[in-house]
């Protein structure tokens, strides 16, 4: 049995004095309301209507009983627009992650502009180049750029990227500038993620060809690295265009 409900039908019958009209006023069929007093007289262990065919009277019990009945229903009605007033306006606790330099870059300002909009929301955010579990470690939001595995998450897609591949001046200068993919096979580079996977995929004419460079200095992420680091080693990783801009105002 739905109590609340049983409440609803039961005070909806003592306003109207009438079955039938309790349950138009319900949007309901007459037989629900009857199985639902029913049902509400029967887990009470009382007869909470007096019922003939021509008249239908609370019993001393129903009379007990009915203001304690408003008084639920008028509750759960008062913690409904409550929280609908709180949900117009965002506030509490939001958890956000994203990779450390995409966070910097983008979600940093983003997050700024929206708390300067709502003054009620405190947020932290984690920036991480790993893939987080948002439910083990109680984030909100998670900003990542790869595929969505298979999920009983909700996603939505932001935007799209394109990965490169970026060699230094001093690459070229000692090796020449690749005409193909397959000339980068065991070619010097610079991870720039740890569990990054070890081959490099390009698409041609439909075709998949895959390169395995030789990634003997990785870093855990690459926001600027240092000027010797892609200097002595031959090429950069394979990296999202705005990576490349940076690297190549840095000098």
């Amino acid at each position: 049995m739905d109590r609340f409900k049983a409440m609803q039908t039961f005070v909806q019958i003592a306003d109207q004095g009438s079955l039938t009209r309790a349950a138009e006023a319900l949007g309901t069929s007459l037989p629900a309301v009857v199985r639902a007093l029913a049902a509400l007289e029967a887990h009470l262990g009382v007869r909470l209507f007096h019922r003939t065919t021509r008249r239908l009277s609370l019993t001393e019990e129903g009379r007990h009983y009915l203001p304690s009945a408003r008084e639920v229903l008028l509750a759960a009605d008062a913690a409904d627009l409550a929280l609908k007033a709180e949900a117009r306006e965002p506030a509490g606790q939001l958890t956000i992650t994203a990779p450390v330099l995409f966070g910097h870059m983008y979600v940093a300002p983003a997050i700024t502009r929206f708390m300067q909009r709502h003054e009620k929301v405190r947020c932290t955010v984690l920036l991480h180049d790993r893939t987080v579990n948002l439910l083990e470690e109680g984030i909100d939001v998670g900003i990542r750029i790869s595929p969505l595995a298979d999920s009983s998450l909700v996603a939505q897609t932001l935007g799209t990227i394109r990965r490169v591949v970026a060699a230094s001046p001093d690459y070229l200068a000692r090796h020449g500038t690749p005409r193909h993919p397959r000339e980068l096979h065991g070619a010097p580079c610079v991870r720039g993620r740890v569990d990054a996977p070890p081959q490099w995929v390009f698409h041609e004419r439909g075709k998949t060809i895959g390169v395995t460079p030789s990634c003997r200095l990785e870093f855990n992420h690459l926001a600027r690295p240092s000027k010797p680091a892609p200097r002595a080693w031959a090429s950069a990783p394979s990296s999202p265009t705005r990576c490349c801009r940076m690297w190549r105002k840095a000098g």
